[in-house]
């Protein structure tokens, strides 16, 4: 009976040792993709929220708390975070995930850059020198993103690597068949042309074929005078535009107004996970990005 309760002991002790990984992520997307891949193998924990402007966060203790723990740091790059990324890894003092180090990934270092500025100064406002931050946009970039996950998931958790190859192999598989669908979907949406309230959606309007002929930030960052919305509405009033499109944290006003007297729809798209409530992981958030462009294009 003793060696009995023993072996059980045992066994209930072996059984709480696990290899998870924790995963930091500047963005909800990078989470979600970790969580595609790792499955319950991987903890991961979002420093922002859909509702946020992953420009502008502060580097909180609990975020520091949570950059020490890590095993691995996801983020966009192309220093979106540039602002408070590096606080957190200098307060962190984590060298598991320090630059250069295996669990350390810039999302945007792995695909084609867009909107590489060729001059920069500091009355261009919020440009990136690095080129657009917001590589997630375009779903065959995640496709790209996914396998470099992957791989460092596996150099980091050999335990895992074969769970991590299945989990990787699965997402891709079933991303891959959703492409094919948005595709086909999206082809009544090419030529049409886009005001966006930021340059967030450089990536997006390239796959969807889209076209980009203003913004509502005459200086990116820089809220729009009333002065310079009168012009774009008088610019877009006879047509020229087909939709003016914001995130869920980008003040609503500016749109509504020049919505209303230039007659063009306006539309709120997920960014993120979150940004929606359709938008609760990576597949329904271009569902829902799809579906609210078709729907007002009927």
């Amino acid at each position: 009976m003793k060696k009995l309760i023993l072996c059980l002991l045992l066994t209930g002790a072996t059984g709480h040792v696990h290899a998870d990984l924790n995963i930091f992520a500047c963005e909800p997307e990078w989470a979600a993709l970790a969580d595609e891949i790792g499955g319950d193998k991987v903890d991961t924990y979002s420093a922002t929220t859909a509702l946020q402007d992953p420009h502008y966060i502060q580097a909180r203790p609990s975020l520091i708390s949570r950059v020490r723990r890590a095993d691995i740091v996801i983020c966009s790059g192309a220093q979106l975070e540039i602002g408070w990324l590096p606080l957190l890894l200098t307060k962190a003092n984590n060298p598991k995930v320090q630059a250069g180090s295996t669990g350390h990934i810039f999302a945007s270092d792995y695909v084609d850059k867009l909107q590489i500025p060729t001059n920069l100064d500091r009355s261009q406002g919020d440009v990136h020198p690095e080129g657009n931050p917001h590589v997630h946009t375009n779903p065959h970039n995640i496709t790209i993103i996914a396998s470099v996950l992957a791989q460092r998931m596996m150099q980091l958790d050999k335990q895992n690597s074969n769970l991590y190859q299945q989990g990787l192999d699965h997402f891709i598989q079933r991303w891959n068949d959703a492409i094919i669908k948005w595709e086909d979907r999206i082809k009544p949406l090419k030529g049409k042309k886009v005001i966006s309230h930021h340059n967030s959606w450089p990536y997006l309007l390239r796959w969807l074929g889209m076209e980009e002929v203003a913004n509502l930030e005459s200086t990116p960052g820089i809220p729009p005078s009333v002065s310079y919305l009168s012009n774009l509405a008088s610019q877009f009033s006879s047509g020229g535009a087909d939709y003016i499109i914001r995130t869920p944290f980008q003040n609503a006003k500016s749109s509504q107004w020049l919505s209303e007297r230039s007659g063009i729809p306006m539309l709120l798209l997920p960014l993120t996970i979150g940004g929606t409530e359709k938008a609760n992981n990576l597949f329904s958030m271009f569902d829902d990005i799809i579906d609210r462009f078709v729907e007002i294009t009927k």
